[in-house]
């Protein structure tokens, strides 16, 4: 098997490896068990749940339903909590109307050309929910499933293990995936991602989570003044319906240079056709560090305004960096305002979009007997 993250990761994983705050501010409070409520009902009676959880300065929101992060909330310079990731107040709207709002998602994170894609020999056809294309996991993707969740409290941590089964044929994939998701609040304040994976016939499996952030608040206006940082000198370039060329073109002379620290909004209004395409960014980014066996600092965000932070470290070789192009003004956020373009960014740690149709691009395959593995730790400081 080649090198990817099923080797790397599971060689880390059995060393024990520990996550480590990466420059957020650390608190000393303690963890609180995670307390669960009744969120609301789906149209054939299944019950969704709210898990909340606390620690180390932050506070999380948990629905079973897609895994979704409902609220996350982190104090500003000065002490003030508010909710930085966009999402709505009711289950109706995230069943009818979400942008993927927080989600957790699967089996395949991003765009598959033409919902198509050949593994061994055989062609597999999956739903198809985007255009002309399959869009993170298709119609039906683990981001509108009802996820079994588990609490847990672990020394000074506190957290959620989600599980899902995804059988075989579902979406169109090949293999039965048996999935779980490890959420977990540090006594630091850091949010830690953990996805593992297996299956019982060869598939293809890139699994993330959809935040989308406001570091200034879910409700207060667009992220353009957002600064950010990603240690990425290529990217991969897109079609005009937004699929990899196969290219891995250099950021650099271009408005997907954040090499340098700049403001989100600084070259989003260049006439560049890569930007033309997506109607901003809505790119992956190849991150200088590949797949590692350690997360690693890849991304900084900092909300001027506020003084928070966020800092993100993962395992993996890509970053989706969305900036929130079709949030349209018909969507009402949990603060009560309309949610309009620009008003709030995603940053997926994932593979790169499209990777079983290019060979060339880090490996997306799991076969039995194998185990996915991926962790992403989100640090926030003020």
């Amino acid at each position: 098997m080649e090198l990817n993250r099923r080797t790397v990761i599971a060689g880390a994983a059995a060393a024990g490896i520990a996550a480590t705050t990466l420059g957020g501010t650390a608190h000393a409070t303690g963890g609180r068990t995670p307390v669960k409520s009744l969120f609301g009902k789906l149209a054939d009676g299944t019950k969704v749940y709210s898990w909340s959880l606390e620690n180390g300065g932050t506070r999380l929101k948990v629905l079973s339903y897609g895994g979704i992060v409902q609220s996350l909330e982190i104090p500003d310079r000065r002490g003030r909590y508010t909710n930085v990731s966009l999402g709505f107040d009711n289950i109706e709207d995230y069943v009818s109307s979400s942008p993927y709002f927080g989600a957790l998602i699967g089996r395949y994170g991003n765009r598959i050309a033409k919902g198509k894609f050949t593994l061994d020999g055989k062609a597999y056809q999956l739903s198809v929910n985007d255009g002309d294309n399959s869009l993170h996991g298709g119609a039906q993707g683990f981001d509108k499933r009802v996820w079994d969740i588990e609490p847990f409290t672990k020394g000074s941590d506190v957290g959620l293990y989600l599980y899902h089964t995804s059988v075989d044929g579902e979406m169109g994939y090949p293999g039965t995936l048996k999935s779980k998701v490890t959420y977990t609040l540090t006594r630091h304040g850091d949010w830690r991602i953990d996805y593992e994976a297996t299956t019982d016939k060869a598939t293809v499996v890139n699994l993330t989570s959809h935040v989308y952030w406001n570091l200034a608040g879910e409700s207060s206006g667009t992220i353009y003044d957002h600064e950010l940082s990603i240690a990425a000198a290529r990217y991969t370039p897109v079609d005009s319906g937004l699929i990899p060329t196969g290219e891995l073109a250099k950021v650099a002379g271009t408005p997907f240079d954040f090499r340098r620290t700049k403001t989100v909004g600084e070259d989003i209004r260049v006439a560049h056709q890569q930007l033309l395409y997506g109607k901003g960014l809505d790119h992956n980014w190849v991150l200088d560090k590949g797949i590692t066996a350690r997360p690693e600092h890849i991304a900084t965000l900092r909300d001027p305004s506020s003084g928070r932070t966020l800092k993100i470290a993962t395992t993996e070789p890509g970053l989706q960096f969305y900036s929130g192009n079709f949030l349209d003004g018909s969507l009402v956020g949990t603060g009560g305002t309309v949610y309009r373009q620009g008003d709030g960014l995603c940053l997926e740690t994932q593979h790169y979009p499209d990777s079983p149709n290019h060979p060339s691009f880090p490996s997306t395959v799991l076969r039995p007997g194998q185990t996915y593995r991926s962790t992403t730790i989100h640090s926030f400081g003020a």
